[in-house]
């Protein structure tokens, strides 16, 4: 599975951006979806995830701020960020993950100045 993360950039405190993720594969409409960040210095650390029933989960830190959504016909998932903190500024990546294999995108960094 090829995974491709767009729509980084930098951003001013409280705006907004959308990153993409197009995935390269036939079993996209059943895999679960995720996107993760990593801060310099920081672990990487889950941000949202939504599976292929549709059901979402936010880490605390983004809830009412983030949300994410897929696209099964284009094999992409979204995540809209809203109301951005320079504490949100990290390497963002997208995961897929059917059963017990999860793939990896090559990230996207979102710089949030203050």
């Amino acid at each position: 599975v090829q995974l491709q993360a767009s729509g980084g950039g930098l951003v001013q405190t409280g705006g907004s951006l959308r990153l993409s993720c197009a995935a390269s594969t036939r079993v996209f409409d059943i895999s679960n979806l995720a996107w993760y960040r990593q801060a310099p210095g920081n672990e990487r650390e889950l941000v949202a995830v939504i599976t292929s029933g549709g059901s979402k989960n936010y880490a605390d830190s983004v809830k009412g701020r983030f949300t994410i959504s897929r696209d099964n016909a284009k094999n992409t998932v979204f995540l809209q960020m809203n109301s951005l903190k320079p504490e949100d500024t990290a390497v963002y990546y997208c995961s897929i993950s059917l059963g017990s294999v999860t793939s990896w995108g090559q990230g996207t960094l979102v710089t949030v100045s203050s």
